[in-house]
Formats: structure tokens, C-alpha cells, sequence
């Protein structure tokens, strides 16, 4: 598979590269999270990420006022597993060199199924900001050296956290996981509970 870079312009379908913000301390603060030899850690907020004064300019600029949440996802993983769409933009800030797997709402099929040969492999060097925005389909990074990837990822507060009520059973409503989260996986993952749409190879890079 195909890797490319964030700066290649075809990125701009997905995303674009967030520059003008200052990450240093932040990036500095990331280096006290840990990274799990197998699999993945997500946390969907941290206080002393949320802290720093850049936190600040991500509200205001990044999201227009809209209250955030800062947290991470660190890990070790090679797989695509699963895709998954917000009703907004996502930050993904590399604290370490990773990759992105990527695909576009808009290629999801009526059924909700979603043909894995259409995502595409971005490599996002350390102390890279991006932007995904709301119609691009991604997951947990994949791991570009030995010892793993850090990632801070920003989010409208309250986004990836537990529901507390009941979705739908039927057409997009399957897909909702989690507050502001559709996810389609793919059978190989066993994601307890999630809706399997993932059609094709899991991806493995």
C-alpha cells in the first residue's frame, strides 16, 4: 500500500495541515503518557493537556468557541480494524512519527458498508498538526517506528464518551458507539458490539 505524505495534496480531500499554534509544551507534556506494547490507549481527556495555555487557541481558532477536549492515543498497531466519522472535525497532533489510515464518508455505500480498497496511508512526521475533517473516515493510527506513536487528539468536549441513551437499530443509527462517534469495523476486530461494515482485507501495513 501506497504511503503518502500529509504535505502531498492529495491530502486535501481529508484534511489539512494546521500550522501557527506553537505544540512544544504540549508535545513536551505527552512524553509522560504511556505507550502499550500491543494494541492501543485512548483518553479522551486529560487535564494537564487541557491546561496548557495553547489549549486556549485550539477553542477559539480551531473550533470557534466550541468547548474542547484534549487527550491521546498512543500505542502499537499496524491494522486498520475499523473506521469511524464524527459530526466534526478532528485534530490529530503526532508527538511521534505515525501513520493514518483514511477513507471518505461519501464512499460509504447505501447499506453502510464501506469497501476497505478505497482508504488510503498518510504518514504524518512528529510535531505534525492536522485537521480530519468531519467526512473523513479514520481510526487509531498505525505505528512508523519501533517503538510505537503518541497522538494527541482534540475533540468537541464530550465526543467518544459513553452514550446515555439507547440507538437505533436501523440504518445509520447501528453505526453510533459512543457520543459524536459512527463506527464501522470489520469482522477480523471483534469490536464487541459494533456494527461489522468493513468489506475486504483488514488492512495491515
Amino acid at each position: 500500500m501506497e504511503i503518502r505524505k500529509v504535505t502531498d495534496p492529495s491530502f486535501g480531500v481529508y484534511g489539512k495541515v494546521l500550522k501557527g499554534y506553537g505544540f512544544d509544551r504540549l508535545l513536551k507534556e505527552m512524553g509522560h503518557t504511556p505507550v502499550p506494547d500491543d494494541g492501543v490507549i485512548y483518553v479522551a481527556s486529560v487535564e494537564e493537556l487541557e491546561g496548557l495555555p495553547v489549549a486556549a487557541k485550539l477553542k477559539e481558532r480551531a473550533y470557534g468557541g466550541l468547548p474542547i477536549q484534549i487527550g491521546y492515543c498512543n500505542g502499537n498497531n499496524n491494522k486498520l480494524n475499523a473506521l469511524e466519522y464524527h459530526r466534526s472535525s478532528e485534530i490529530d497532533i503526532a508527538a511521534s512519527d505515525l501513520i493514518l489510515l483514511l477513507g471518505r464518508q461519501q464512499d460509504i455505500e447505501a447499506d453502510y458498508t464501506y469497501d476497505t480498497e478505497r482508504a488510503e496511508a498518510y504518514y504524518v512526521p512528529a510535531g505534525t498538526a492536522v485537521e480530519l475533517y468531519a467526512t473523513t473516515l479514520h481510526y487509531a493510527p498505525c505505528t512508523a517506528q519501533e517503538n510505537g506513536f503518541r497522538c494527541v487528539i482534540v475533540l468537541p468536549k464530550e465526543t467518544n464518551t459513553d452514550l446515555d441513551f439507547k440507538p437505533g437499530k436501523d440504518g445509520e443509527d447501528r453505526l453510533l458507539a459512543a457520543r459524536n462517534k459512527w463506527l464501522i469495523a470489520h469482522k477480523e476486530a471483534a469490536i464487541e458490539g459494533a456494527f461489522c461494515g468493513l468489506k475486504g482485507e483488514n488492512i495491515t501495513l
